[in-house]
C-alpha cells in the first residue's frame, strides 16, 4: 500500500517538533533544579527599628536576591508573647534585655546566636512649640504638665526604662495621675507629635524620625542603658539563613543606616 507523501511529511514534522520540545524540556530542568530555592525570613523586632529595618531589607533583598524578609513590628512584650504561643518566627529584635532573657530562659534561642547590635537613648520629647515650658524630669510637677506620655511599663520597654528613671528620682508615683500609656513606643511618639500630651518618653530616634512636629528637650539618664539584642529562634526553618542576616546587622552598610536613623553601634 502507498501512503500520500504529504502524510510523511506532516510525521516527520510532528516528530521534529516533538524532539524538540523534549529537548527543551530536558536542557530546562537542571537549571530549575540549579537555581536557589527561595526563602522567607519572618523578622519580629521592636517598633523602634521600623524605619532602620525597612532599609536594611532592601540592602539584604539585594545583596540575597533568593530571600524574602517579612517584618512584623510591635512592642517587644507582645511579639515575645506570640513567638511563645508558637508564631512562626525565624528572628527576634527586642529592644531590652529583659524580654531576650525571658526568651532564653524558655529555651526558644539558638544558642550561640543572640547578640546586641544596636543602642539607643530614651528622651524626655515634648510639642515643638512645648507650651507647658517642659525643660527636664523635675518640670513634670509643674500644674501646667497635665498628660505625660509613656509606653505601658507591663509591655513596653522605654516604658519600663522611663518608670525606672522616674522611680529613682522620686517622681513616678506623683505623677501617676498625668499618665496617657501607649501600647507601644511608638504610639507615645503619635501622642506628642499630636500635641496630646504635655511630655512624653521616646527613643531619641523616635524624636528624631518625628521631625519638625517634635522636640527633645532632655536626655534621661539610666541606671541600664538601652541596648537591643537579636536572636535566631530555636524554631526557626531557616536558621543559616536567619545567622547570615544577624551578621548582616554588623556590616558596614547596615550600620551606616543606623547611625542615620540616630543609633549608636555597641
Amino acid at each position: 500500500m502507498k501512503f500520500p507523501r504529504l502524510a510523511f511529511s506532516g510525521l516527520a514534522a510532528l516528530s521534529s517538533l516533538c524532539l524538540t520540545l523534549v529537548l527543551a524540556i530536558s536542557l530546562a530542568i537542571p537549571a530549575l533544579a540549579a537555581s536557589p530555592q527561595a526563602e522567607e525570613l519572618t523578622i519580629s523586632a521592636a517598633a523602634s527599628l521600623t524605619e532602620s529595618l525597612g532599609e536594611i531589607k532592601i540592602l539584604f533583598e539585594k545583596a540575597h536576591p533568593s530571600a524574602t524578609l517579612i517584618l512584623n513590628f510591635a512592642a517587644s512584650s507582645p511579639l515575645l508573647k506570640q513567638i511563645q504561643q508558637g508564631a512562626p518566627v525565624d528572628l527576634f529584635a527586642s529592644a531590652n534585655q529583659k524580654f531576650m532573657d525571658q526568651a532564653e530562659k524558655e529555651g526558644l534561642l539558638l544558642a550561640g546566636t543572640r547578640t546586641n547590635f544596636v543602642a539607643n537613648d530614651l528622651v524626655l520629647a515634648v510639642p515643638a512649640d512645648n507650651p507647658a515650658k517642659v525643660g527636664g524630669l523635675e518640670d513634670l510637677k509643674k500644674p501646667t504638665v497635665k498628660r505625660i506620655g509613656l509606653g505601658n511599663p507591663d509591655s513596653v520597654p522605654a516604658g519600663q526604662y522611663a518608670k525606672a528613671a522616674l522611680t529613682k528620682a522620686g517622681l513616678f508615683e506623683a505623677l501617676a495621675p498625668a499618665y496617657i500609656f501607649g501600647e507601644s513606643v511608638r504610639q507615645v511618639l503619635d501622642y506628642v507629635r499630636r500635641a496630646e500630651v504635655d511630655a512624653a518618653f521616646v527613643y531619641a530616634t523616635d524624636a528624631a524620625q518625628a521631625g519638625k512636629s517634635v522636640a527633645t528637650v532632655a536626655v534621661i539618664p539610666l541606671e541600664e542603658s538601652v541596648s537591643y539584642p537579636v536572636a535566631v529562634l530555636a524554631a526557626s526553618k531557616h536558621q543559616d539563613l536567619a545567622a547570615t542576616f544577624v551578621r548582616f546587622l554588623s556590616d558596614p552598610a547596615a550600620q551606616a543606616v543606623f547611625k542615620g536613623k540616630g543609633f549608636s553601634i555597641p
